[in-house]
């Protein structure tokens, strides 16, 4: 596997000349900025920020804290589950793993899986542990791919790719709900409303992904204002950010190169990752032996993901179980199985990655080393 992560590498950066020079800078530019932020001492903003992120996922979790301790007693009926179904759940969630790192392997062009899943798992661990933990998570799953062999363009674009089309795959799952609601399957206002809601967002997420794809002017007025703000606010402090708008139409156009060969793979990997996940709830529900309507999980499913998208509270932690579980009573299910259904899911798709991580990093680091970050040289390859 190390041999073939060289070999990748190597066929990316076939030597230094002209073609490569402007990839080359930017890498270095990247490079530079990262050994800034480590070099960067600790400031009372640092710690007032990292207060206040704490503060807020200690009082998300208060707030959510009567629903998380109604599923977490769940957990003695655990024993109570079919077996057979639980099985099925936890291969489900399994399968729905290989798609997601399948995926990140096509974003980030490469065939190895091995430094893609301990990096994936050992990232995913901190993003689920710590409070505002993604950008933490991505920081440890960033540097074990540059560790690893990955030139930085390629592990920024490549993650910034399977981010998007997880978020747009989200969004986009009430529309296969929203037909059955159509033709008059019963559902709570509220569950309808999230299929609304979710439609609109997926189709704004569509008009805005095709703008930023294939026209240059927006993101390269958003990298120009960034670059000023930024300039503003550290004026002579650092040294000024240039060419933002630049690094940022090389790496859309990195991230259109790979979408366009390979859309359809990307589609399929999207669609599985979300929809084994998925399966992988369904299952937990009929091991409690309730036998819901799938389009109304569905939905509760959809509204769950995209509420776990604000990163309040570590992995989710409690908003999920809280959301997750009331949106199953919503759907109909009886609030006995729907909180027990909750707990085997998380425990799925939670606890059991969250506890894959740390065997992840040290297998990671058995074969590569100690991760470290990827300085800038003047001849080096990023």
């Amino acid at each position: 596997m190390n041999d073939h992560v060289t070999a990748h590498r190597h066929s990316q950066h076939p030597g230094p000349g002209p073609a490569d020079a402007g990839k080359h800078a930017s890498v270095a530019a990247k490079a530079a900025a990262i050994d800034a932020a480590q070099a960067r001492p600790l400031t009372w903003k640092n710690v007032v920020r990292q207060a206040v992120v704490v503060a807020v996922a200690g009082a998300a979790i208060y707030l959510v804290l009567p629903k998380l301790m109604v599923v977490l007693g769940s957990w003695p009926r655990l024993s109570t589950l079919n077996p057979i179904w639980f099985t099925v759940a936890l291969a489900a969630e399994l399968t729905s793993f290989i798609c997601n790192f399948a995926l990140q392997r096509l974003a980030l062009r490469t065939r190895a899986w091995f430094p893609v899943v301990t990096a994936g798992l050992a990232g995913n661990a901190v993003t689920d542990s710590l409070p505002g933990g993604d950008a933490a998570g991505a920081a440890v799953q960033f540097g074990m791919l540059t560790t690893a062999g990955f030139d930085t363009d390629t592990a920024v674009g490549g993650l910034t790719t399977f981010s998007l089309l997880g978020v747009g795959g989200l969004l986009a799952l009430p529309l296969f709900a929203l037909p059955a609601i159509l033709a008059g399957v019963p559902a709570s206002p509220g569950l309808v409303h999230t299929a609304l809601l979710g439609v609109a967002g997926f189709v704004g997420f569509a008009i805005f992904g095709v703008i930023l794809l294939y026209t240059d002017w927006p993101l390269a007025a958003a990298g120009r204002a960034a670059q000023r703000l930024r300039n503003w606010v550290t004026r002579g402090r650092r040294p000024p950010v240039t060419g933002l708008d630049k690094r940022l139409l090389d790496q859309r156009d990195t991230i259109r190169g790979v979408l366009g060969r390979e859309w359809w793979q990307a589609v399929l990997l999207t669609a599985g990752r979300l929809g084994f996940d998925f399966g992988c709830l369904l299952a937990a529900l009929r091991a409690t032996g309730a036998d819901p309507q799938p389009s109304l999980v569905l939905l509760a499913y959809s509204a769950a993901g995209i509420v776990a998208l604000l990163p309040l509270t570590p992995g989710g932690l409690g908003i999920v179980e809280a959301s997750l579980g009331g949106l199953l009573v919503l759907a109909g299910v009886q609030a006995g199985y729907a909180f027990l259904a909750t707990l085997a899911y998380r425990v799925a798709s939670y606890w059991l990655p969250l506890l894959a991580g740390p065997p992840a990093y040290l297998l990671f680091r058995h074969r590569y080393g100690r991760p470290v970050s990827r300085r800038a040289t003047p001849d080096g390859d990023g």
